[in-house]
């Protein structure tokens, strides 16, 4: 799975927190409202546009392409798009059993506690 750069990012953010379809147009109105500092430079729509072709290549946006002009949603759920990439991980790692160890011995008691339960150890 490929990594997303800051911009790719910011876009599936807004993607993942608006599940029906946005216009670039609309993405770049809502990037432009979260990064509306002193120096921030407004965003072209074609910059939007590449970004979502961009992803769209990668798999995680779909265009729809029946009205004009064209909507983007996200493909997957943010917490799909993170399990996905955790076991993209996990999967290159040599010493699978080492990497979950290590990774179970940073979580949270609440954490803990929640994995127990997902595995049917509560």
């Amino acid at each position: 799975m490929a990594t997303l750069g800051d911009l790719e990012r910011a876009v599936m953010d807004l993607l993942w927190e608006h599940p029906e379809a946005i216009t670039a147009n609309a993405l770049r109105d809502l990037l432009s409202q979260r990064s509306s500092g002193g120096d921030a430079r407004p965003l072209a729509v074609t910059t939007v546009l590449t970004v979502l072709s961009r992803l769209e290549k990668k798999g995680l946006v779909e265009r729809e392409r029946s009205i004009r002009p064209h909507r983007y949603r996200a493909v997957t759920s943010r917490a799909d798009h993170t399990a996905e990439l955790m076991l993209e991980v996990l999967g290159s790692a040599p010493d699978r059993e080492a990497v979950l160890a290590r990774f179970i011995g940073t979580v949270s008691e609440g954490e803990a506690a929640t994995l127990r339960k997902l595995l049917g150890r509560d």
